[in-house]
């Protein structure tokens, strides 16, 4: 399975859950996984609705594709108009927090 370059803008079609974006672009959509962030079970329903309200359908994001985990895009996601990234904006809510036990997370992380 190919994944977009790095970079590359798309267009948000669905926010699935807390952590995962149903994403376009001009002829395919794919399942995309923030990255490197986790949200507790308590928190899921508000992490949607401020993903929601951040993302609305259609919102232009630019992917900066760090992996695959579990079959799915893992990549660090931000508005087109933005740089601030999602998993960032849901750390700084409260709603989630830094999760690095993924290879491509810890390569990020601080020494």
């Amino acid at each position: 399975m190919a994944w977009p370059g790095a970079a590359l803008a798309a267009e948000v079609l669905q926010v699935r859950t807390a952590t995962l974006l149903q994403i376009g672009d001009r002829n395919r959509n794919y399942a995309v996984e923030l990255a490197c962030i986790g949200v507790e079970p308590v928190d899921q329903a508000a992490a949607m609705v401020w993903l929601r309200q951040e993302l609305p359908r259609r919102t232009r994001v630019n992917l900066r594709p760090l992996g695959e985990h579990d079959g799915l895009l893992l990549a660090k996601v931000s508005r087109l108009a933005g740089e601030a990234d999602m998993g960032s904006g849901l750390i700084a809510a409260g709603l989630a927090h830094s999760d690095s036990n993924l290879p491509a997370c810890s390569a990020l992380a601080p020494s």
